[in-house]
């Protein structure tokens, strides 16, 4: 049996204001935006060549047994991409705040790309959420 990781739920304040982020300045595709039960709204939006995507909700309670994340919580989970300054570019144009394109190095952090699997940039989305986009050597298919 596969354990695949398909969604990422991604808490928001505005589901308006996040979709037009993901959507109209990341280049993400929405697949979909539904009320799927009374009082309950879900945008969810998939990164060009992912089979992962990103979920926003609105009005849902958690899960029993489970916790909510506040928007703004959500940091570290990673997009790989085969361009990182490709990527990069992309999003300074589509006018998202991006850091440099940086890699780890002697003295910990520095700027510039490093090598295989060494570079990285990050951003965040308007409730604070944050990303990194790590460049990988091949497209996953090819791994």
């Amino acid at each position: 049996m596969n354990w695949t990781l398909e969604v990422v739920p991604v808490p928001v304040t505005d589901l308006d204001r996040a979709k037009e982020f993901y959507a109209d300045r990341c280049g993400f595709t929405v697949d979909l935006d539904q009320e799927v039960a009374p009082g309950v709204r879900i945008i969810q939006l998939t990164p060009p060549g992912s089979r992962c995507s990103l979920a926003l909700i609105e009005g849902m309670p958690p899960f029993p047994g489970t916790r909510g994340m506040a928007p703004g919580t959500l940091h570290g989970l990673q997009f790989c991409v085969t361009d990182i300054e490709g990527a990069r570019n992309r999003l300074v144009e589509a006018g998202v705040d991006v850091s440099p394109v940086m890699h780890v190095g002697a003295t910990g952090w520095e700027e510039g790309k490093g090598g295989t699997w060494n570079s990285f940039l990050t951003f965040a989305d308007p409730d604070g959420n944050g990303w990194v986009v790590q460049e990988a050597p091949s497209e996953l298919s090819e791994r």
